[in-house]
């Protein structure tokens, strides 16, 4: 049978005995981070995309050879395994392929094909194969030899030669090679075309651009495959994939007909046609379907995983002192104040949209709040009443001697947050509307914490999330919270259950632990304290420990990614260098590169020790950007202040395959389309801007009736 090892190994060019090393840590137990970070001497470096490719696709080599290991004893049994066929199974790295071959075998349920062998039309079917051979003969009409099979079941000649058809159609369907050339046609030579169903009017749905579309199967754009079928499925619109089938049926003959007979060739052809439309294309152009709908998929899935890294590891403003502001017109203003640990210390409800006196107490209410406790950030929710609520902090703020950074703050999936069983735990004395001004408060201070609580689904930074495979895609999400999360790492003694979660090795329920160990004992003071809390043994030790990090601990080693399995060799190096424990961070700059060799061991290589020293110079650092924020024009609130050409600042909020969504201040994203993106040809949207990059923008119309804004960056300046 197929060597899995030695293919992933062909096929990602990575030598066999790192894939062996990587296959083995995930066999077990190890996570994905753990090995990217601390396993590169075993598996060559391999990054957590590799890792995860390669699990990807060990998984589906493995899934076949079950599957062939089945199939070729299903057709032993039958006694028809050749030695020839034998080969060709074991050879295949397709499933599809797998399937072709089996076919011809596959126990069948009752069909024309096999009425017309229980009627004993076989060997007239035999009869007529036998004649399409180059050097075969035919002395008689075929229905002089179909007549002698005419009985009760079969009445006459005609339909002994139907039946016949129905042998031969089924068995020319069946064969590998054909299926296998018409599903390579259509996927390169394949068009998805597409109709209205209805007789709606130009311009009445929201699908009007396929009104009648048509784009080869081999280079249609993700997102215009997926609103295809969403059209389909809304049955809106009528969706088609096409290809020449003259050409096709003209090569399935070629490929299948040898007789000169013409009686023969046209009864064959009329066979060809028949197997083609009853039998071939109907099952082979749903699997093409299927085929390209996964490539949508994946891409489309890709995408809202490189938007939500992006914005998981958007840049904190820091843990400070902070108000929240959900805004609001008639039910007003839900504005919380919490502090530099992101707990929850007051609420007040103010309305400045609701006349003069109203506004007037709103802004006492604010200035109080921002001094009694120390405010540094405001964050602004930019829903409804988002920018009119930014306009009134804005006139506050001018008030004031000490002025705190005021953001807006994307509040997507807020909502669901607040009404969350997760939510409710947290602040179950709260009001829904308080807990979603929190929300967006501990957004500002540090987004990755407050992110992983919602389900990434509910953020809004997707591509037809909901027409793509929601189990691939729950998957990829996870594992981008997961990378996300361990890449930044955590703080032990102040995260949420949810993020610590998402920590290397650690499950639920041993967050759950963490957290009550911490409530009974208090901060932790070193990683080695991990080992008395309840079901967090020597495995989730070892996968966890260099992820959390203690800022004030006994050991400062605990406050950096260093893992504890290497702290010996830090101390080793400390005690030839003769430097206290406190002034590790000298280490890098006194020891030379060259002198790293006399360090390595059996478990701890080069590469290793320099990624210990690139901690060492930067204990506790946090690897996010920068921190960031737009301000939006002042006098630009609505769609009916934007003029053609007005330059802008703004925030991305999404990134697509066909652009990027920027938020503006006016309660409605714009859209950069991907030709406005730069000066140059832009193939992926993704290479130009990301989630959460504050960048300058120019109007180039507006459509407000259907609340359409076009932007563009071309010869802007980037922030």
């Amino acid at each position: 049978m197929l060597n899995i090892v030695e293919t992933l190994a062909q096929e990602l060019s990575i030598s066999r005995q790192r894939i062996q090393n990587a296959l083995d840590l995930l066999a077990e137990g190890a996570t994905v981070p753990f090995i990217a970070r601390y396993r590169k001497e075993r598996t060559g470096q391999m990054d957590e995309t590799q890792l995860r490719q390669l699990s990807e696709r060990f998984t589906y080599l493995s899934e076949l050879e079950e599957r062939k290991a089945t199939i070729l004893e299903s057709i032993a049994q039958q006694d028809q395994l050749t030695d020839t066929l034998k080969a060709k199974i074991t050879a295949c790295l397709l499933k599809t392929e797998l399937e072709d071959l089996y076919l011809p075998y596959r126990p069948k349920r009752r069909t024309r094909a096999t009425m017309a062998k229980e009627n004993g039309l076989e060997p007239l079917a035999q009869w007529i194969q036998a004649l399409n051979k180059p050097t075969a003969t035919l002395n008689q009409p075929l229905t002089t030899e179909a007549a002698r099979y005419v009985s009760k079941a079969v009445e006459t000649a005609e339909e002994a030669l139907q039946g016949a058809s129905d042998i031969l159609a089924e068995a020319i369907a069946d064969q590998a090679e054909i299926r296998t050339y018409l599903r390579d046609r259509l996927l390169q030579g394949g068009e998805f075309v597409s109709q209205m169903k209805s007789k709606d009017p130009e311009g009445s749905t929201k699908f009007e651009m396929y009104r009648h579309y048509q784009a080869r199967a081999n280079s249609i754009a993700a997102h215009n495959l997926l609103a295809l079928y969403r059209g389909e499925t809304e049955a809106i619109l009528k969706v088609d994939l096409v290809v020449d089938e003259q050409q096709v049926l003209g090569d399935i003959e070629e490929q299948v007909i040898r007789s000169k007979i013409p009686a023969v060739r046209s009864f064959y052809r009329a066979v060809i046609k028949d197997a083609y439309t009853r039998l071939i294309k109907p099952s082979v152009v749903k699997e093409v379907r299927a085929t390209c709908k996964a490539k949508a998929d994946r891409e489309s899935i890709q995408t809202f995983a490189t938007n939500l890294r992006e914005l998981l590891l958007a840049s904190p403003a820091g843990m400070k002192p902070t108000l929240g502001i959900d805004p609001g017109f008639r039910t007003g203003c839900k504005v919380v104040a919490l502090d530099q640990t992101g707990k929850f210390l007051e609420y007040e409800a103010i309305f400045p949209h609701q006349g003069a006196d109203r506004r007037q107490q709103a802004a006492k209410t604010l200035s109080r709040l921002m001094t009694t406790h120390n405010i540094d950030l405001i964050a602004i929710g930019n829903g409804t009443a988002g920018r009119e609520t930014d306009v009134f902090v804005t006139e506050v703020l001018k008030t004031l001697d000490r002025k705190p950074i005021k953001v807006m703050v994307n509040e997507a999936g807020a909502s669901v947050y607040s009404a969350s069983e997760i939510a409710i735990a947290e602040f179950p004395d709260l009001d829904i509307t308080v807990r979603g001004a929190i929300s967006i408060a501990r957004r500002l201070q540090d987004p990755l914490a407050e992110l992983v609580k919602i389900d990434p689904k509910s953020i809004g930074v997707g591509q037809y999330q909901h027409d793509v495979d929601q189990k691939r895609l729950k998957q990829k999400l996870e594992e981008t919270v997961e990378s996300c999360v361990n890449y930044v790492g955590v703080d032990l003694n102040t995260a949420s259950k949810e993020l610590l979660t998402f920590v290397s090795g650690i499950t639920s329920a041993i967050a759950n632990n963490i957290i009550t160990y911490r409530n009974q004992n208090g901060a932790f003071q070193n990683r080695q304290q991990l080992l008395k809390v309840a079901k967090l043994g020597s495995k989730a030790f070892e996968q966890a420990a260099g992820f959390l990090k203690i800022p004030t601990g006994d050991n400062p080693l605990d406050n950096t990614a260093v893992h504890p399995e290497s702290y010996g060799v830090v101390q080793a190096i400390r005690a030839d260098l003769k430097l206290p424990l406190h002034q590790i961070t000298e280490i890098p700059a006194r020891l030379q590169s060259s002198d790293l060799k006399q360090y390595v061991n059996a478990t701890i290589g080069e590469l290793t020790l320099r990624d210990i020293l690139s901690e060492l110079e930067k204990p506790g650092r946090d690897p996010r950007a920068e921190f960031k924020y737009a301000t939006f024009q002042a006098g630009i609130t609505e769609l009916s202040d934007l003029k053609p050409n007005l330059e802008l600042e703004g925030i991305v909020t999404n990134v697509t395959n066909f652009g990027a969504f920027v938020d503006i201040g006016v309660h409605q994203d714009g859209l950069v389309h991907i030709s406005q993106l730069a000066d140059h040809f832009v193939k992926d949207p993704k290479q130009i801007v990301k989630v959460g990059q504050v960048v300058k923008v120019r109007v180039l119309e507006v459509n407000e009736k259907l609340k359409r804004i076009g932007l563009s960056m071309r010869s802007s300046v980037e922030i």
